[in-house]
């Protein structure tokens, strides 16, 4: 089998409002085989910059496209394509958009194995260790704190036994931020999960603060407080306080995870499968984490591709700990862009059993919402 072509599909709302929200857009990776099968991958990143490390022209041997890099190459040898990947594009693929490029292709170079085999993705690494995966809604925070609440109340209904929230008006300042957690507590209830992601927006010593003052709320865990770079930071934190401090989603690969760990010293390492580099490198990560005592989650926030590929992982790993369920409110592209339908079932999962990732594109979204 020998891989004939790569495309980077980009699908993108009529309308994109200014915040962070990563669902209101996708870009899809699709690979196509001389056998007729064909794999399917996300990356979460700066779309047409990730676009354009897939589908650039050779420039030279350091700083190729990535589909030039492939094409023409056994999708099962997926080892050895990542390492060319990562070689053939290394001025610019290292960190960033050039590396949660190669989380697309290697995605689906793992869906073509899988389908070509007839096993789902977590067989083949080796996996089994659940049949369902506990997860967590996740949602961007309400307006104020008492939309935050009636929120929360929603999830709780639905049955969900955990719930996060995050990002903006968290950081505005100290009384809306309690406000925010308190408001959220109430409106779960006492024995639902509280997760909070603060969005990059402290130093260490507020953070310390808040998560003191959090604490009183029995957060689950405080997530991203800190600027992604502040290693010491995180690990003044993670020292100080008895809440678990969550960070990862802004790292590329195992080596900037290892900075995370060692240095910044956090408490559960936070893998999102499109921009790691994919299934090859997220196992490895998975495995540095479990090393070192660490729990691992995923981070997801865009289609249910990125959610099929995380629980593939999660069941292919000892050390996984509940799965990140976007279950945003006002962005829903994800319920268009696949044919299967994710649902959590009193707060669980299913694993995938299908061959390979287990989703298929919808053609039909695929035409209504590409603009590239």
């Amino acid at each position: 089998m020998k891989i004939t072509r790569v495309e980077a599909i980009y699908l993108r709302q009529a309308e994109v409002k200014e915040q962070c929200d990563s669902g209101q857009d996708a870009l899809i990776v699709r690979v196509e085989t001389d056998a007729g099968i064909t794999g399917l991958g996300e990356v979460d990143s700066a779309p047409l910059a990730a676009k354009g490390a897939i589908e650039g022209p050779f420039s030279h041997t350091a700083a190729c496209g990535l589909a030039q890099l492939v094409v023409g190459e056994d999708p099962f040898e997926t080892e050895r394509l990542w390492h060319k990947m990562y070689r053939g594009n290394i001025y610019g693929g290292r960190r960033g958009a050039g590396l949660h490029a190669m989380s697309g292709i290697d995605m689906a170079l793992w869906d073509i194995k899988g389908k070509a085999l007839g096993l789902p993705v977590w067989k083949l690494l080796g996996g089994g260790f659940h049949r369902t995966i506990r997860c967590y809604a996740s949602s961007l925070f309400g307006a104020t704190p008492e939309e935050t609440g009636e929120l929360a109340r929603r999830y709780r209904d639905r049955g969900f036994t955990a719930v996060k929230f995050g990002w903006d008006p968290m950081g505005r300042d100290e009384k809306t931020d309690l406000a925010l957690v308190r408001e959220a507590r109430r409106g779960l209830g006492e024995e639902p999960d509280l997760l909070i992601d603060a969005g990059l927006v402290w130093d260490s010593k507020t953070a310390l603060a808040r998560a003191r003052a959090f604490s009183e709320q029995r957060i689950f865990w405080l997530e991203e407080p800190l600027r992604p770079d502040d290693y010491d930071g995180y690990r003044r934190l993670a020292e100080a306080t008895e809440v678990r401090i969550a960070a990862g989603e802004e790292e590329s690969n195992r080596l900037s995870f290892l900075e995370l760990m060692d240095r910044g010293r956090i408490d559960v390492v936070q893998v999102d499968l499109t921009r790691c580099g994919g299934f090859t490198e997220a196992i490895k990560i998975a495995a540095l984490a479990y090393d070192r005592g660490l729990p691992v989650a995923n981070h997801g926030f865009t289609t249910y591709i990125n959610v099929a590929a995380a629980l593939h992982w999660l069941n292919s790993i000892p050390n996984a700990l509940i799965c990140e369920f976007v279950a945003e409110e006002e962005t829903n592209l994800r319920e268009f862009v696949t044919r299967q339908k994710l649902r959590a079932r009193d707060g669980f999962l299913d694993v995938p059993q299908a061959p390979g990732l287990g989703v298929d594109l919808d053609e039909e979204a695929v035409r209504k919402y590409r603009v590239a």
